[in-house]
């Protein structure tokens, strides 16, 4: 059975640093695309940032470019999201997602549809 976890949310004032952590179970990351989804009340998921299974690539959303870094342990088959600056707009539920050999083809708006598994979120909220 295939399981990502999501842990490392909570609540941090504007500016400070949060890191995210996706940790899966029954696949093997390093086979698989990861990316970071985020989802506000009343707002469509979008993507954050995605890192190709071979990762050759990895991809940024202009709103979090600069400030957040994703990286992948393959040892430890988990994911991360380092995120810094943050700022209230970035309050959401935070999801990981894994595409089968994936490139990061379609991480950036919906349907996702190319993703195979996703986690239960975790939340972040951002005081100001």
């Amino acid at each position: 059975q295939v399981q990502l976890v999501e842990s490392g949310g909570g609540l941090v004032q504007a500016g400070g640093s949060l890191r995210l952590s996706c940790t899966a179970s029954g696949l093997t990351v390093r086979d698989y695309g990861m990316a970071w989804f985020r989802q506000a009340p009343g707002k469509e998921r979008e993507g954050v940032s995605c890192i190709s299974w071979s990762g050759g690539n990895i991809y940024y959303a202009d709103s979090v470019k600069g400030r957040f870094t994703i990286s992948r342990d393959n040892a430890r088959n988990t994911m991360y999201l380092q995120m810094n600056s943050l700022k209230p707009e970035d309050t959401a539920m935070y999801y990981c997602a894994a595409e089968w050999v994936g490139e990061c083809t379609g991480w950036r708006r919906g349907p996702f549809d190319d993703y195979n598994y996703w986690g239960q979120g975790t939340q972040v909220t951002v005081s100001s």
